[in-house]
């Protein structure tokens, strides 16, 4: 393909995306296929000439389509929402283009640089405290994640070298295997699972603290963790409080969390991966308070904030334990400007060495969005989800299983688990809509998050109205 085939093929591209977007609501939101449906249709191997353009599209919607579960449906109301815009789309078409492989300031210096600055911006709408923004002289920053769940993993990693080394430091004999099997790290019960993972990939024990009638962890629980801990000469090193946990969006009590970290010299890392896009509205910027007990914060706008996956933004309040913790200079990466304190380095941020120009698609959604478009975007998710939940209330067979504060729904029907689990399946088996269950104090409970940028209130009614009937049918067959 030459450039002048591109220009007529990206242009045909540009308009197949545009018509599968303006079209998605009239595909069926869940796939019918089955495991390994997709195998019997391709070859058993690549082609030794070269296919045509022609049959490739084809191919898209002949093998492709049929087992695509459709994320940015207006009927689709799982999970949580995985963000979606055309600017964002733009910008990644040009980082394709450009193709850096972004490591260091050297490998290209504008990839390196507008990531801070971005970062920058990022927080500085989110009100975040001073000391985790680079500036032209910080200690603090932030960087470009590919998912929350490394962002933990980091922060615990760097939280595991921070305090051997203090350890070690106080104690010269100490050995890293001896302060290891004694590190123990917490969080809550209702913490998402890439926080035990990060434990595992970590090699440090890692215990739940029971979560209070609001699913919240709070800063007593923690406390009497850390005591019992302690007597048994255990090494509390390391908490991940959540702001919107997945399971009902409930919110860790930062204010109470966080001086018990300090206080006892713990590292503070906050996953906020849904919920921190809402706070750059100002009414749910509260939700943030105590952010600036944290040593590290982070949050994914590639759920809520129109940046396309990948893009998970994380700040530390001082970067050099972050970069200490990583740090190894071979000469093929080195370059003039490294030690120059005028810029850094990202891959002693990450695992990985390289790395996207992902900062194209911040800066293009935010320049051509605004904040007032992203905090309407945000507002009309939680006015949405308020509107299915004015829905339920005036149903008296259903019951509302957690506050709803941004734009997730907790709900079942009263009664059995048993029973929901029959609901859920007729729900999904008709795949008109489609919901992911959780587990909330061993009740089986059904989540309806407000995921599309297209959604409107007429999908959020129709989506009632075909889980009340359905509701209703179940119901009568119970009672046959």
């Amino acid at each position: 393909m030459n450039s002048r085939e591109f220009r007529r093929r990206g242009k045909e591209m540009v308009d197949f995306v545009a018509d599968y977007l303006e079209g998605i609501e009239g595909r069926q939101v869940y796939p019918d296929v089955q495991p390994g449906y997709l195998r019997a249709l391709v070859p058993t191997s690549a082609p030794e000439e070269p296919d045509t353009f022609e049959d490739i599209i084809n191919d898209v919607e002949k093998i492709i389509m049929p087992g695509v579960t459709h994320w940015h449906s207006p009927y689709f109301f799982a999970y949580f929402p995985t963000a979606s815009s055309y600017p964002a789309m733009l910008a990644d078409m040009l980082c394709g283009a450009i193709g850096c492989i972004g490591f260091s300031w050297a490998a290209s210096p504008a990839c390196t640089e507008l990531e801070t600055v971005m970062m920058d911006w990022l927080g500085k709408m989110l009100k975040l405290p001073e000391a985790f923004l680079a500036g032209e002289a910080g200690e603090g920053g932030g960087v470009i994640q590919g998912s929350a769940s490394e962002a933990t993993l980091m922060a615990l990693l760097a939280a595991r070298t921070k305090v051997t080394r203090r350890l070690q430091a106080a104690s010269p004999g100490l050995t890293q295997g001896a302060i290891m099997e004694k590190l123990v790290a917490y969080s809550s019960d209702q913490a998402h699972s890439s926080v035990e993972r990060a434990g595992l990939i970590g090699g440090v024990k890692l215990k739940a603290i029971p979560s209070d009638e609001k699913f919240a962890m709070r800063g007593s629980a923690l406390q009497e963790a850390l005591e019992r801990d302690k007597a048994e000469g255990l090494i509390p090193f390391f908490v991940v409080a959540t702001l919107g946990t997945t399971s009902c969006c409930s919110f860790d009590n930062l204010l109470e969390v966080g001086p018990v970290c300090n206080k006892e010299n713990m590292w503070l890392h906050i996953d906020a991966a849904y919920a921190g896009s809402s706070f750059i509205c100002p009414e749910f910027r509260h939700l943030l308070n105590g952010v600036e007990f944290a040593d590290s914060f982070n949050f994914n706008p590639h759920k809520w904030l129109l940046v396309n996956f990948d893009c998970s933004s994380m700040w530390v309040k001082n970067r050099t334990d972050l970069i200490g913790a990583f740090k190894l200079d071979p000469l093929y990466l080195k370059h003039s400007h490294q030690d120059s304190g005028l810029i850094t380095d990202y891959r002693h941020w990450q695992l990985p060495l390289g790395r996207r120009f992902r900062s194209l698609k911040m800066w293009f959604v935010f320049r051509m969005y605004g904040i007032k478009g992203l905090q309407a975007y945000i507002r009309k998710h939680v006015q949405l989800a308020h509107e299915f939940e004015r829905l339920l209330h005036q149903d008296p067979r259903f019951e509302i299983c957690a506050e709803v504060t941004l734009g997730l729904v907790c709900f079942r029907l009263k009664g059995s688990n048993k029973l929901n689990e029959a609901l859920l399946e007729r729900i999904n088996s008709t795949k008109k809509i489609h919901l992911v269950p959780c587990h909330l104090r061993g009740k089986f409970v059904l989540r309806f998050a407000i995921c599309s940028r297209t959604v409107q209130s007429a999908h959020v009614r129709l989506a009632w109205d075909h889980i009340s009937q359905l509701a209703s049918d179940l119901l009568d067959a119970e009672k046959e």
